[in-house]
């Protein structure tokens, strides 16, 4: 199984709003929360952060494939939806 890297920072509202899709879709999907998320503060892993290839946060990378990468134009609906559909490629890969 490849490894689920979601690059984010603290205060970021798209972020924030990442965060609580991720919580609602478990919430509506319980295979969602067996995905194991290494969530990586761009900040405190600077390093870790440069090696990939992303400008917007949040970005989902599964191995070293970018599932997703925020827009800034998303509304928390859009990101939601984004999120879904990199976890339902996540678990088709499982």
């Amino acid at each position: 199984m490849k490894d689920v890297k979601l690059f984010h920072l603290t205060n970021c509202p798209y972020c924030i709003h990442a965060r609580k899709a991720i919580e609602e879709l478990v919430q509506e999907n319980a295979e969602y929360g067996t995905i194991q998320i290494q969530w990586i503060e761009e900040r405190q892993q600077p390093a870790v952060a440069d090696s990939y290839d992303y400008y917007y946060v949040p970005t989902i990378f599964y191995g070293t494939e970018k599932l997703y990468e925020a827009d800034p134009t998303q509304g928390y609906t859009e990101i939601k939806e984004c999120i879904r559909k990199a976890f339902d490629t996540i678990l088709s890969a499982y």
